[in-house]
């Protein structure tokens, strides 16, 4: 019954981004034609030579116990990979691979956290960020930014939010939701406000890394004076299409990868087998093999703005990476539309999906409540008749 419920599963938000598309699948299952702008997921198979790796490892027998940690094989992969991608030097000791980046995230905040410790999360942040902090039993504490600065904080900002509670800083580059991107020189200039606290740690969410259109992805753990305090979180779900496959990873200072890897040795053990296996051959690929999805996401991006911006009342940055949009809809609070009374991005969101049958999540998730999260992981077809829906549903109001 409800009330034998735990507290912390009561006091739990369910995802937003997960909610939404629960709600799509309900009303596709009434005959809706819904399109779908809400997940975060790239609509393009996993490469073939990714899963001709993981149809090996089945011929070969991979069916036991993986090491809680990840395979050796896939750590030598992921210390490659840091160091030809980020110019950051690990070992083994410092790698530890999970199932997927959330658990990776999640491992860190229950290894780190105590209660009351806080955690500064700059807005917009991606919709787990706080929840899990919260499950951790510390205290989300958020920075706001806004569609004028590009969503991202500035030194000043995150000096001011620093109090002596602050345990760690969360935040991902390129942004989910807003795909900014955190240049070096941007990133240089958090860390001359951090050192001067060098007992807060850094998580640097880097699971868009490739999905960069600006080129130049920087790490906040290629600073010298950085490196011993910065958790790098990544993983293979957005870049190689590999989702399903649920495997992340972290790079980090040895003592936190230990606390890790004890804690998942007594949540899920080691990830699965045959995914671990895969992510060998995709993370010793060029970079080059998926440059195609890339490609393709930057002419979905320029097709997206373009249509927003023929919208009255959208205000839209131009992201840098990853593959959404995050429009300022704020104008239309205070209005009714089609019967619909308008208070906040999530009743906007909501009118979206009821009326012009476009999924899309209210920015309520990620920390900003003027503005949307838009998805263009969709054919250019679908983001032409999402946002002919959209403008048309807006005009006649």
């Amino acid at each position: 019954m409800q009330e034998q419920l735990s507290n912390r599963i009561n006091n739990l938000a369910t995802s937003q981004t997960l909610a939404m598309a629960a709600k799509a699948r309900e009303l596709r299952a009434e005959g809706k034609d819904i399109i779908g702008l809400s997940l975060g997921e790239p609509d393009f198979n996993t490469p073939d030579f990714i899963k001709d790796a993981a149809i090996k490892a089945i011929n070969d027998n991979y069916n036991s116990y993986t090491p809680v940690d990840g395979y050796v094989e896939l750590k030598d992969a992921i210390i490659n990979k840091f160091k030809r991608d980020n110019n950051l030097t690990y070992d083994h000791s410092q790698i530890v691979v999970s199932t997927g980046a959330k658990q990776s995230l999640a491992n860190v905040a229950m290894v780190l956290l105590n209660p009351g410790d806080e955690v500064l999360l700059p807005c917009p942040y991606w919709v787990s960020y706080a929840e899990i902090v919260k499950l951790a039993e510390g205290v989300p504490v958020e920075v706001p930014t806004s569609v004028e600065t590009d969503f991202k904080m500035t030194p000043e900002q995150l000096e001011a939010a620093i109090t002596p509670k602050t345990k760690m800083i969360w935040y991902s580059s390129p942004c989910n939701p807003s795909g900014m991107v955190y240049s070096k020189q941007e990133l240089r200039g958090l860390a001359d406000v951090l050192k001067k606290y060098p007992d807060i740690i850094i998580v640097s969410d880097e699971i868009y890394e490739h999905i960069n259109f600006v080129g130049g992805h920087a790490s906040m753990a290629q600073f010298e004076d950085m490196y011993d305090r910065v958790v790098t979180v990544n993983g293979v779900s957005k870049a190689f299409a590999m989702t399903g496959w649920r495997i992340g990873y972290i790079g980090a200072p040895s003592w936190i990868a230990r606390a890790t890897n004890k804690m998942q040795g007594q949540i899920t053990s080691g990830a699965n087998c045959i995914a671990q296996r895969a992510v060998i051959t995709a993370l010793e690929a060029p970079v080059s093999k998926i440059s195609y999805m890339v490609d393709t996401f930057k002419k979905r991006r320029k097709l997206i703005i373009d249509l927003l911006n023929n919208i009255e009342g959208f205000v839209t940055t131009e992201p840098e990476g990853a593959f959404y949009v995050f429009p300022n809809i704020s104008h239309f609070f205070g209005k009714t539309i089609k019967g619909h009374k308008i208070e906040n991005a999530t009743d906007f969101s909501m009118f979206l999906l009821e009326e012009a049958l476009v999924a899309t999540v209210t920015g309520d998730a990620f920390g900003n409540p003027d503005c949307i999260r838009i998805s263009y992981a969709a054919s250019e077809d679908q983001i032409e008749e999402a946002l002919k829906r959209i403008k048309s549903f807006l005009t006649e109001a």
